[in-house]
């Protein structure tokens, strides 16, 4: 909506009746109840999406980046109804949104992955077979959506029916696949993704890498660009696979291309995601780039020729959840009766909240970005830890008395550290 006012174009907002009182729904031109807080009733429901487009006159949908923002059918709707849907084509997502499809993909385009099943994985005597063959450990993962929803960490043989079982109902339940897929569990690696545009007249790019390896249960938490682990050398080879694969399929929009980069260096393609990405602010703030009017413009038959996008400086992202760090983040919903974000240089807060305004229960935790700039790794960090002392949030619990603590950790300040980080971190009660 920033982007679309900036623009000249008007927005329509889409929403639940719990999300009545939200910023999105308050700074739209137009607002659309679409339906009660259940998902599959309101934001997973197409034909009343597709209703609210159509009663307003709207001739494009941004899928932001949950519910149906991944979803191939929704993008063949959309085009079935002379609505533009701003990503990629059905075909597009079906080829990389499929985590499976897109393994196929990458290996035919020549970017290494990560050994496991060949296709999904449909039974338990299937996926021992898999097990057995690339070795354990092994990690069970949902073929659709993310966010850590679905995956799970398997040993030994003993644990794989159960945790098969599971996989497959909480992907079901999250994302209405149930379809899962077997890896090589790399353990203790880095998370690294290379953000890319392609536009529809065969230009596609890559803005340099996010770390994501702070990660609790497969969720992020904080991301940085670039990765304290990530040299020129590897930066070129990471952000030309992805550039590859994108072009492997004449991809449209932004992306994402999610690595997985071990102690020696070596890097594996992990997924795609075919939308933007939650983190994607700190690649806006280091690119001095709007992603999402960059998207707009790509929908529009816009060319990415001759655009040319310098990083500068070092940007971290905190996420800052509706969770209670001291009760093993259980989640926090509630009304938030200060809600006071920090400012001054180098210093941005992405958010739908406000004093008031009431944390629901249905969706996502998350209630706020924190994303901070600056010349240095060492400077952003300082600077992070600056702007949480002053992000006041009263009324519920959250994670940034957890941030707080990450920022000072020496382990983290270091910058030497894994997907395992949060094993050995311990959060100090105050």
């Amino acid at each position: 909506m920033h982007a679309c006012r900036e623009m000249g174009i008007a927005s329509v907002a889409v929403y639940s009746t719990v999300d009545v009182d939200s910023l999105h729904v308050k700074y739209a031109d137009e607002a659309v109840c679409i339906g009660p807080p259940l998902s599959r009733e309101s934001y997973l429901n197409m034909p009343r999406i597709i209703a609210a487009a159509e009663v307003t006159n709207a001739d494009a949908i941004h899928p932001g980046y949950g519910f149906l923002a991944e979803n191939a059918d929704f993008s063949d709707v959309c085009h079935s109804s002379n609505i533009k849907f701003i990503g990629p084509s059905a075909e597009m997502i079906n080829q990389m949104g499929d985590k499976n499809t897109a393994k196929a993909t990458m290996i035919a385009a020549g970017v290494p992955v990560v050994p496991g099943s060949p296709g999904l994985v449909e039974d338990v005597a299937h996926a021992i077979e898999i097990a057995k063959k690339v070795g354990y450990p092994v990690i069970i993962k949902p073929t659709a959506g993310g966010g850590g929803k679905g995956m799970r960490v398997v040993h030994e043989e003993s644990q794989i029916e159960k945790n098969l079982k599971t996989a497959q109902n909480e992907a079901g339940m999250a994302f209405g696949n149930s379809g899962v897929y077997i890896e090589k569990y790399l353990e203790n690696p880095r998370h690294i993704e290379i953000q890319i545009l392609a536009d529809q007249h065969g230009n596609v790019i890559h803005l340099g890498e996010r770390d994501c390896t702070v990660q609790r249960r497969h969720q992020k938490l904080i991301e940085e660009t670039p990765s304290p682990v990530v040299s020129e050398e590897l930066r070129a080879e990471m952000g030309a696979a992805a550039v590859a694969a994108a072009k492997a399929i004449n991809y449209e929009g932004a992306g994402t291309i999610e690595f997985l980069v071990d102690k020696h260096k070596k890097f594996y393609f992990m997924e795609m995601n075919t939308r933007i990405q939650v983190e994607h602010p700190v690649t806006e703030q280091r690119y001095d780039v709007d992603l999402v009017r960059e998207q707009i413009l790509i929908a529009a038959g816009g060319s990415l020729a001759g655009k040319n996008f310098v990083p500068r400086g070092h940007s971290i992202e905190c996420r800052i959840n509706a969770e209670d760090p001291e009760h093993a983040f259980r989640p926090s919903p509630g009304e938030l009766q200060v809600f006071h974000t920090p400012g001054g240089p180098g210093v941005r807060v992405d958010s739908h909240c406000y004093a008031s305004y009431v944390v629901p229960s249905n969706y996502d935790s998350m209630i706020g970005k924190l994303i901070v700039t600056a010349h240095t790794r060492e400077e952003a960090i300082a600077r992070m830890s600056r702007a949480l002392d002053e992000f006041i949030v009263v009324g519920i619990k959250t994670t940034i008395p957890f941030h707080k603590q990450v920022m000072h950790d020496p382990v983290f300040q270091s910058g030497d550290f894994d997907t395992s980080f949060l094993e050995s971190f311990r959060f100090e009660k105050k």
